[in-house]
């Protein structure tokens, strides 16, 4: 089955081209660590979700582009096409000439309404493609004008016309520090409205990315691109096919779909976070060798501290003893020292995979009381290997993990919303002071309801 990807503003045409590639170049290495027969398995399952074939044999993404402004989606574009490896549609990409100014509202009220025809045609031809469509995965930030005010109309407009296809948004949380003065009014509208229509959010932090660059990867001046191919190796390791069932060489159809049926068991619970391990540079990884029980030992850690990479992990969080009131109940001010599960997946790839001990995923002490360890943790695997990596594993959570981003963001954009501080940019646009209060009640709900597990 199928997916289209839906590239939205600066930031989604960026991060799409950088996904695209990373999938593309991790179907088409030679060291994948298994026999050419399951090599071109794993290629032609990649294949059938992210890209169609052309006429001369260059894969052609599954992919629209959308950008109020021309300069982005050009530069996308024409990179694909020079890497002389797989390209965009030619038909696939609409701009303009005008951006949103970091305007929600503006992309929402103004930009949506006035190409919604033209932005669904494109959106229906790729679907049209697919022989069979597994759903649409939209890549867009939070902070600006088009990616979000935009990304949240179109995301209602796949809501309606697509009602049985899945909508995953994977959403660019914004620097705490910072890049946009309304950051977190553009942020909260986002929240609120995909929250309504879509099915599944998956969240990269800034800050996060930036300190992997940092940490682990050892960039000294880190650049967006930079930030993205770490986030691009993140999402194909969760989205580069895997066996349907243990001990099978099939690959699953419909990731997507698996991926929902195994993380969002409740309408009110939909944010997803990733982790990664090993993530490292090509000096270090030619010096460091991996086991199942060390990589699963610190993933673990991870996510019961809710840490974003391995290194500095707090190793004295300990998931609470049975009888004991769980910290997941404290307020937010006390800081939240346990990150509680409602449900996790996790992805192996490479050698031995059938030899990893996966027992610390299972504990009850993980999760929230209503779900049993057997309805809330899944494994996906394959002994193809991703990427760089002889052994690798993801995590794809369901957990407290933004909890405190959010409380935050949401309370920088009160503060500046009882003080009536740049609400008129938005109501100018058609937007009422109600629509922010809407929005206000509905991300504290999902707040009170992710501090209540």
């Amino acid at each position: 089955m199928s997916i289209v990807t839906v590239q939205l503003g600066q930031c989604g045409n960026q991060i799409g081209f950088e996904v695209f590639d990373a999938l593309y170049t991790d179907s088409h290495c030679p060291q994948g660590l298994c026999s050419k027969r399951e090599n071109e398995a794993y290629q032609a399952s990649c294949k059938e979700r992210f890209f169609s074939e052309e006429e001369n044999g260059v894969p052609v993404a599954r992919a629209v582009l959308v950008d109020m402004e021309p300069k982005v989606t050009s530069q996308t574009l024409s990179k694909a096409t020079q890497s002389g490896r797989w390209k965009y549609g030619q038909h696939s990409c609409f701009c303009q000439k005008q951006g949103s100014g970091n305007n929600w509202a503006y992309g929402y009220s103004v930009h949506g309404p006035r190409h919604e025809e033209s932005i669904m045609n494109l959106i229906q031809k790729e679907v049209e493609k697919c022989d069979s469509l597994s759903g649409f995965f939209i890549i867009m930030s939070m902070a600006g004008g088009t990616g979000s005010g935009l990304g949240a109309f179109v995301t209602q407009n796949l809501q309606d016309q697509y009602s049985n296809s899945l909508k995953m948004n994977q959403i660019i949380w914004p620097y705490g520090t910072g890049e946009v003065i309304v950051q977190n009014y553009n942020s909260i509208l986002t929240l609120s409205h995909l929250y309504r229509s879509s099915d599944a959010l998956l969240v990269h932090e800034n800050d996060a990315l930036h300190k992997i660059c940092a940490k682990l990867m050892n960039i000294k001046q880190i650049s967006f691109s930079d930030i993205n191919q770490v986030l691009a190796h993140q999402l194909g390791s969760v989205f580069q096919p895997t066996y349907s069932v243990e001990g099978s060489c099939h690959y699953r159809r419909n990731p997507l779909g698996d991926l929902m049926e195994n993380l969002v068991p409740h309408p009110e619970f939909k944010m997803l976070g990733i982790r990664n391990i090993p993530q490292m540079s090509e000096n270090s990884l030619a010096y460091s060798t991996f086991t199942w029980a060390g990589l699963l030992k610190h993933l673990r850690q991870m996510l019961i501290s809710n840490s974003k990479m391995e290194e500095g992990i707090d190793w004295q969080v300990r998931p609470p003893l049975p009888g004991l009131p769980t910290l997941g109940k404290a307020s937010l001010n006390r800081g939240l020292h346990f990150n509680m599960s409602i449900a996790n997946l996790v992805i192996l790839r490479g050698k031995d995979v059938h030899s990893a001990d996966l027992g610390g995923f299972k504990d009850s002490a993980l999760y929230t009381s209503w779900l049993e360890p057997i309805n809330a943790f899944n494994a996906w695997k394959t002994h193809r290997a991703f990427s760089k990596y002889e052994k690798s594993a993801a995590l794809v959570s369901n957990s407290q993990f933004l909890l405190k981003p959010l409380d935050t963001i949401v309370g920088k954009a009160w503060n500046m919303f009882a003080s009536k501080a740049y609400i008129h940019q938005y109501t100018k646009f058609g937007m009422e002071e109600e629509d922010f209060l809407d929005s206000f009640t509905l991300l504290e709900q999902v707040v009170a309801s992710y501090c209540n597990l």
